[in-house]
């Protein structure tokens, strides 16, 4: 069943969804365009949020740590849509060496894992499991919840070829964000397709510059079906040389919430939005959830007590925070069970292939939903998002999803900009 939802949305996300309603056939040819000129990310989830007014993406993962929950019924999608890929990258490939995070206790992410490595050897692929974890050292075998098991091995280096003993892969497709930096390990494999590439993981990546990609994909695609692009754009800006520790950057962070809430004031008025605006702020690099705060005035940053800049100030792997996203907050009315939820759509290739709500009961509309007490409802869809039912309303399920497929599509087109556009710095081979 697909989750009722306790808010019945109504007024001018309505008009939106039927504008991508009536636009079907064109965005569909347009995006077929745009893949044709642009390759897509081999995997990727974007997390989005429904104000009503509103339908925006907040955050693209381009390490996608959640396909165990997904709704099962989709495997199938998942396994059509990997395929496409491999034949893209690979035609003739029979092994894959697929590198997971280091989280080798972490029972919820290594379920993750297992889905993964399912759906690749549904393929027809060889999948083995190689680990940059210096607690492997040999082949270790890991017991899941479901009574299934993981075998990771110690990674093997032979020349510019990367395997596991006695494995040598044509694809290698990293499921770890490089949080902690680019391991000499995967430096300099020319001869074997790395997917994503290492600038896609955090040691280079930025959120900034992900957005200003999303800023020309939601520009064009705006003018395509005649909206406002903001509807479907976060305002965003940066700060750099941020120090939470020795209060280095206020300045900046401050001067930069204050413009971004007076243009977001400015689009409030302009249509007739009766809410308060505010910003969230959050580490330019990382993910989990880490290093993010909600600002609705810019004195809200100058000042912060130790506890704030203690959490502002490291993410994930101990990584120092010296640069930060000032990104539009985009309030979630849309609830779960009595909790407030935001819907995080997962994609391989081009192809919308699933997805879930994350839900979580002790946090507001307006506040950052990944965070410890969240938990996760797979979106059920009736059809899969690239499928709406013009007999149906706006708001019927298919077509609510249809919405938020063109979004995360717009979203996933934006990262292959991204991707384009930056590289590993001079010297990182």
């Amino acid at each position: 069943m697909v989750p009722r939802l306790t808010t019945a949305l109504s007024g001018p996300l309505l008009e939106l969804e039927r504008r991508f309603l009536d636009n079907a056939a064109t965005i569909e040819r347009w995006l077929r365009s745009q893949w044709q000129e642009h390759t897509p990310p081999f995997y990727g989830s974007v997390d989005l949020r429904n104000a009503g007014f509103k339908l925006a993406p907040v955050d693209m993962n381009l390490f996608p740590g959640g396909f165990n929950n997904l709704n099962v019924a989709f495997l199938p999608l998942c396994v059509q849509a990997a395929m496409s890929a491999v034949e893209k990258i690979c035609p003739d490939a029979r092994n894959l060496l697929l590198i997971p995070e280091n989280h080798t206790r972490n029972r919820f992410y290594l379920q993750n894992v297992a889905q993964i490595a399912a759906i690749l050897r549904r393929t027809g692929l060889d999948v083995r499991l190689g680990s940059l974890s210096p607690e492997i050292t040999a082949p270790t075998t890991v017991e899941l919840d479901d009574g299934a098991s993981l075998l990771l091995e110690p990674l093997v280096r032979r020349g510019d070829r990367l395997g596991v003993d006695g494995f040598d892969p044509c694809m290698i497709l990293l499921n770890n964000d490089l949080s902690a930096g680019i391991p000499d390990i995967l430096r300099g494999l020319d001869s074997q397709h790395l997917l994503p590439p290492l600038h896609a993981g955090w040691a280079v990546r930025r959120k900034s510059q992900h957005f200003a990609a999303y800023d020309d994909v939601a520009s064009d695609f705006a003018k395509l079906i005649g909206i406002d692009p903001w509807r479907i754009n976060p305002y965003f800006a940066s700060c750099d040389e941020i120090d939470f520790h020795d209060r280095q950057g206020e300045d900046c962070l401050a001067a930069k919430v204050d413009g971004l809430l007076t243009m977001i004031r400015e689009k409030y008025r302009e249509h007739g939005i009766d809410e308060t605006p505010y910003v969230v702020v959050k580490a330019d690099a990382g993910t989990y959830g880490m290093g993010v705060m909600t600002v609705r005035d810019a004195a809200e940053v100058r000042g912060l007590n130790r506890r704030q800049r203690n959490k502002m100030s490291v993410v994930k792997e101990g990584l120092a925070v010296s640069q930060v996203i000032i990104q539009e907050g985009v309030q979630t009315f849309e609830e779960v069970a009595g909790g407030v939820a935001e819907p995080v759509v997962y994609m391989i290739d081009r192809y919308v292939v699933g997805g879930f709500y994350r839900v979580h009961t002790a946090r507001g509309r307006d506040e950052n939903l990944n965070a410890p007490g969240m938990h996760f409802e797979p979106l059920a869809f009736e059809t899969c998002c690239t499928l709406p039912d013009q007999r149906c309303d706006p708001d019927a399920a298919p077509n609510r999803f249809y919405a938020y497929g063109v979004v995360a599509r717009l979203a996933l087109l934006a990262a292959s900009l991204e991707l384009e556009r930056t590289s590993l710095p001079a010297g990182v081979a």
